[in-house]
């Protein structure tokens, strides 16, 4: 079953995926991160330059090379409806996955952005009615 995890309330939600995507990386995890276009390009950015001296690899998907892409864990996306896709999916605020029984994992970001805040519960409302369980991590005053 899908493992489906919210962080919520975030005043930086790019900066806490960065982070994120970097210990996915130090565990050996491939990713797929989905978000619409002006977020992806944002996080594009962000993972070249978030920590003087890191790096995550990454590609746009779809477009890459499929042997650059299958060696490079993180894929930035705008849907999650990708051939041969990592099982573990980042959602900066994309639609939800219409097949999450082909997702391992499924973590949610949502900003503190009341805009955000409305579309990541009603994809709460839809993981609920699909009958998956959630994790709930709410951010507190400097947590995110």
């Amino acid at each position: 079953m899908t493992e489906v995890e919210f962080h919520t309330g975030l005043a930086d939600p790019v900066g806490f995926a960065c982070r994120l995507l970097r210990k996915a990386c130090r565990q050996g995890a491939r990713v797929l991160v989905t978000a619409p276009e002006a977020t992806l390009r944002e996080l594009d950015r962000a993972l070249w330059t978030f920590e003087e001296r890191e790096f995550i690899p990454h590609v746009r998907m779809p477009g890459a090379a499929a042997g650059v892409a299958a060696r490079t864990p993180v894929w930035l996306a705008g849907g999650a409806s990708l051939p041969e896709a990592p099982a573990v999916v980042v959602n900066l605020g994309a639609d939800a996955p219409a097949d999450t029984d082909a997702v391992q994992r499924l973590i949610e970001v949502v900003s503190a952005d009341p805009d955000d805040a409305a579309r990541g519960r009603e994809r709460w409302r839809g993981y609920k009615a699909a009958g998956l369980q959630i994790r709930h991590h709410a951010a507190g005053p400097g947590r995110d």
